[in-house]
């Protein structure tokens, strides 16, 4: 099993949700793919984006039709959006591109929740690899994600 889903689903038996994670024999990198892995629409698919802000990891949770809105992501942070480079994703954050998730990841990353999310009774997002997903509701994302607060960062895709 892949090191990083083993660490999502480690920190996700603390709250008794290991057994929510779906695993695929397919890939599930990116919201088209997962979507169709899961059976559900792509915007029910909650992508992980990894951003750095005064030189520190974030993570902001958002749903999978929209992207980052340069203006509302400067008004949220105070300054311009800057994703992490692909190579350095797993060393900032503890999952690699494509199985970003808020579950198992390094102390230091905070993690903020787009309102996006928040039309969905249940979301999928990535559990710590490229094959995998976990089905929650909002109310457990919140308490799963260790979140620091719900923000409004996205535009439609």
């Amino acid at each position: 099993m892949h090191m990083s889903l083993m660490k999502a689903k480690e920190y996700l038996k603390s709250y008794g949700l290991e057994n929510q994670i779906m695993e695929f024999s397919v890939s599930s990198a990116t919201v088209e793919e997962a979507a169709k892995a899961v059976n559900c629409k792509e915007e029910e698919i909650a992508k992980t984006l990894s951003f750095i802000v005064e030189d520190k990891p974030i993570l902001i949770v958002v749903a999978g039709d929209k992207k980052i809105d340069n203006s509302k992501y400067k008004a949220e942070f105070h300054t311009k959006a800057k994703m992490i480079p692909f190579e350095n994703v797993e060393e900032l954050i503890g999952h690699e591109v494509g199985g970003v998730c808020p579950f198992g990841i390094k102390k230091d990353v905070q993690v903020y929740l787009d309102t996006s999310l928040k039309r969905f009774p249940i979301i999928y997002p990535a559990c710590g690899s490229s094959n995998s997903a976990i089905k929650l509701t909002i109310e457990e994302l919140e308490k799963v994600s260790n979140y620091n607060k719900w923000i409004d960062v996205c535009k439609s895709v």
